[in-house]
């Protein structure tokens, strides 16, 4: 991710945030318990939301990112550990990590479904998965602007997809949905799932 878009990315996003994902984001991670791995960090912007974690280790694969979540450290009610790593590729052992938490990110990774067998690997066998993301728009006319836009989207914002599937995604690495909720009318789904 370019420094520059890593310099505007909260303020780019703070009246998203503060309309309604500040709320989602509080209620996700209010489900996070145990060792907890962030894929996607970014700037950091779940971190004041750990209560129930032992251990928050968060990772991020572009410097600029990480550089802004390590201040937000200090936010935070549980310790948090912050590493530059790919999700692609963890550098941690098999069944590690007894939550992982993903929030807006998976749209920026090439290829989600490695990422996702990825998390699979380091998950305990009755770790849970929470993710935020936005979705492709199960509207024809919508649906098809996004993906329209998509190649002119990734540029500005630095590979964010607007048109992916979470939910088939998850399946397709080898997880259960355990519960789906749609925010913003569809634009959004807050997700928990489970190793099938």
């Amino acid at each position: 991710m370019g420094e520059w878009f890593a310099r505007i990315y909260d303020s780019f996003m703070y009246p998203l945030e503060r309309h309604r994902l500040r709320s989602i984001r509080q209620k996700l991670i209010s489900g996070a318990s145990g060792i907890v791995l962030e894929i996607g960090a970014g700037t950091g912007v779940n971190y004041p939301f750990y209560r129930n974690a032992s251990q928050v280790i968060a990772t991020e694969p572009q410097q600029s990112m990480l550089d802004q979540s390590r201040l937000r450290t200090q936010q935070s009610k549980v310790p948090i550990d912050v590493r530059l790593a790919d999700a692609q590729a963890l550098p941690f052992a098999d069944h590690t990590f007894d939550t992982v938490v993903c929030t807006l990110a998976l749209c920026t990774i090439p290829d989600p479904i490695q990422a996702l067998r990825e998390v699979r690997r380091v998950c305990k066998p009755d770790a849970k998965v929470l993710l935020l993301e936005h979705v492709r728009l199960d509207r024809p006319l919508l649906g098809r602007l996004q993906d329209v836009l998509t190649p002119v989207w990734k540029r500005l914002c630095d590979g964010c997809h607007l048109n992916r599937d979470p939910v088939k995604m998850l399946r397709a690495a080898g997880f259960e949905i355990v519960r789906c909720e749609s925010c913003y009318k569809g634009l959004f789904l807050e997700i928990e799932a489970r190793k099938c």
